[in-house]
């Protein structure tokens, strides 16, 4: 079970800590934001997470070349760093945000392990600026299960990522193939970081490079699908989307996850102020809540049935009973638009 341990804790272990420990349920203070943001600690509590990102891959992709190992433990194995490359991603989330030309660098080293480098792009340029819209294809819609989202986040946010970069290049007079390209730097470190593993350990381990990372991407992408699920942002008289509000964002206090993800969880904050470093992240009474924390979460979307069951009465009270102001699912939205009493728009 040891090879197993990153799913043992991240979907047995940290819901139950979750369920025992409970809410935070406190806000830094106004007067301690300026000393809270600027205290180095938080920032080499995301630091720190990538050199030991590293060196378990390559203990890993040591254990993966030998024989000593059953092939259900190199899976167990794969699975585990997968998580671990999951996390690396919200690492990579957290430090992508940041101005400092260092801490985006390292944005781009923490994504090379999953090989979702296109990340660093479409998150900042795409999602945080059509989140919570019928555009965005990170934000999941009312009545559309997880095992339909993914593909259409996956795949849209790929193509969302190559769009905004080559638009990007083309404003500074510059072609795809450039070395200022934010997604070939990505991509290019995981090449690297792949091509350092294959040398050193054989080609024997290509099979858990890539399934581990896709176990990254899909933890990534999950948590997308619970983050946003069927909010929709309002509309302005001029057509114009408003700006988003904490109202946009599923978020939920519960202190052992907030831990291990940076406080993602306070993820209505971080649309609305996406400047703000993790640690000053606050609760808003205005965000609606999810009845458990992230982890729990996920396990609750693999299960579409019952996923609907818990969040679709959710999403409809946040809206005070009117389903036309939720993001609907297109192919859905006549079922369950009538399901609901409401006109066909």
């Amino acid at each position: 079970m040891f090879w197993w341990i990153g799913p043992i804790i991240v979907l047995i272990v940290i819901p139950v800590l979750d369920w025992v420990v409970g809410e935070d349920g406190s806000n830094p203070r106004d007067e301690d934001y300026e000393l809270l943001s600027n205290d180095r600690y938080y920032r080499w509590c995301t630091y720190l997470f990538l050199p030991i990102q590293l060196i378990g891959l390559g203990i890993a992709g040591y254990l993966w070349a030998d024989d000593q190992l059953a092939v259900i433990d190199k899976l167990g194995l794969a699975v585990t760093l997968g998580f671990v490359s999951g996390i690396g991603i919200n690492a990579a989330h957290e430090l992508g945000h940041r101005v400092e030309n260092l801490e985006r660098w390292l944005a781009k080293v923490a994504l090379a392990q999953s090989g979702y480098g296109h990340f660093y792009v479409e998150h900042n340029k795409g999602h945080h600026a059509r989140v919570a819209t019928p555009e965005d294809p990170a934000s999941g819609r009312l009545g559309e299960s997880l095992w339909e989202f993914l593909p259409r986040s996956v795949i849209g946010g790929y193509r969302s990522g190559i769009k905004l970069e080559r638009d990007r290049l083309r404003r500074r007079g510059l072609r795809w193939w450039s070395v200022r390209n934010n997604i070939l730097q990505a991509w290019s470190m995981t090449v690297v970081l792949y091509g350092a593993l294959l040398i050193a350990f054989g080609p024997k381990l290509l099979p858990y490079l890539l399934l581990q990372a896709v176990i990254a991407a899909g933890l990534l992408e999950t948590v997308n699908y619970v983050e946003h699920y069927g909010l929709l942002r309002r509309k302005r008289p001029n057509g114009m989307w408003a700006r988003c509000s904490p109202a946009d964002s599923w978020n939920s206090d519960r202190l052992v996850t907030n831990i291990f993800l940076f406080h993602l969880q306070r993820h209505s904050d971080h649309h609305a102020n996406p400047g703000r470093r993790y640690q000053t992240l606050r609760s808003s009474q205005e965000a609606p809540q999810l009845p458990a924390g992230y982890a729990s979460m996920i396990l609750l979307a693999a299960i579409p049935p019952l996923w609907r069951r818990v969040m679709d009465p959710k999403v409809l009270a946040h809206y005070e009973g009117d389903v036309t102001r939720a993001n609907i699912a297109p192919r859905k939205r006549t079922r369950i638009l009538a399901d609901h009493g409401a006109a066909t728009a």
